[in-house]
């Protein structure tokens, strides 16, 4: 009897490998998922990543509020 094991589907992530989160926002500057999102990533249901991934365009942007702190009255 042969069986051919299919290879585990891989899971799509926003991951763009710059992963430091702002202290302020809570959002990932790379990928703006909170840490809970990203260290429970794997285990999400594809609707849970879904959700997530369509909500990731509506976040604030994390490097804005970053760069704006780092630039100091004017």
């Amino acid at each position: 009897m042969t069986t051919s094991a299919q290879p585990p589907r891989p899971i799509v992530t926003p991951c763009v490998k710059v992963c430091a989160v702002d202290g302020a926002s809570g959002y990932c500057l790379g990928c703006r998922r909170t840490l809970p999102e990203i260290a429970g990533w794997a285990r999400l249901t594809d609707a849970e990543r879904d959700a997530v991934m369509a909500a990731l365009p509506h976040r604030p942007d994390p490097m804005v509020a970053l760069m704006a702190s780092t630039q100091g009255p004017r």
